[in-house]
């Protein structure tokens, strides 16, 4: 098992805002993205990752009238371990709750949007990986792109995520797009790791990043953490900071 990069406050904000390679990155539309008459497909792996890693792109998808179909993997439930400020059954109920908030703050049609929770356990996936490829792939069209957590991202659950729908979308035909999230905060700008000759911006405008910043202020159980027994939040507010860029990268 390789070691878990996401560890410490990582990458400060100020080396990717001096990036030049994240400057000439190329710019796709979402209209090109995702041309009319294919569906978007969202898989999550937590309650609030369709939100950190996308939730522009999903604004502008609710702006073309584009179907969207929204998968939960997992219920988060494992964000808080030890916590009994956050005990799991309480974040199984929570997390769930706070997307759906966060989903309205970004404008989202709820009343329309399709969206599935898969029930796989939190920390877990990686252990059922050849299930969830399999649910993914029954949910699955040729027509559709796929969005997800990239394969190499730093989070088991995001990695083992990225593997399955990659594997799914392959058996389908789908056309698949990688989201990196945790990525910023262990990686550098001139990092090799990252695969950056497949990576492309969208471009967002100031009331999409207001949107997001205001939707990621839904997920209350990951701003705080338990001081109790040292837990720090998970979306620290340097993290959020990462995350509302003027634009977002897929790699494709």
């Amino acid at each position: 098992m390789k070691a878990n990069p996401i560890v410490g406050r990582g990458t400060p904000q100020r080396l990717w805002e001096g990036s030049t390679r994240l400057a000439k990155l190329p710019v796709i539309s979402v209209a090109g993205l995702v041309p009319p008459g294919s569906r978007a497909v969202i898989i999550a792996p937590h309650p609030d990752d369709e939100v950190l890693g996308c939730g522009g792109l999903l604004q502008n998808l609710a702006a073309l009238g584009r179907p969207l179909q929204l998968i939960s993997v997992t219920d988060g439930s494992a964000s808080h371990p030890g916590s009994r400020r956050w005990p799991v059954q309480r974040l199984r109920v929570v997390r769930p709750q706070e997307s759906a908030q966060a989903l309205h703050r970004l404008g989202l049609p709820l009343h329309s949007l399709k969206w599935l929770r898969a029930g796989f356990a939190d920390s877990q996936v990686a252990a059922q990986e050849d299930e969830l490829e399999d649910f993914i792939q029954r949910h699955l069209k040729p027509t559709d792109v796929l969005f997800t957590t990239w394969r190499e991202d730093g989070h088991c659950d995001h990695e083992a995520v990225g593997r399955a729908s990659a594997k799914a979308a392959l058996a389908v035909g789908a056309r698949l797009v990688e989201l990196p999230v945790w990525t910023w905060h262990w990686a550098t700008p001139e990092d090799h790791r990252v695969p950056w000759h497949r990576a492309y911006k969208i471009e967002l405008t100031a009331e999409a990043i207001a949107r997001k910043r205001h939707a990621m202020h839904a997920f209350a159980s990951q701003l705080e953490g338990d001081p109790q027994i040292g837990l720090p939040a998970v979306l620290a507010p340097y993290v959020i900071e990462r995350l509302l860029r003027p634009f977002e990268v897929v790699f494709l």
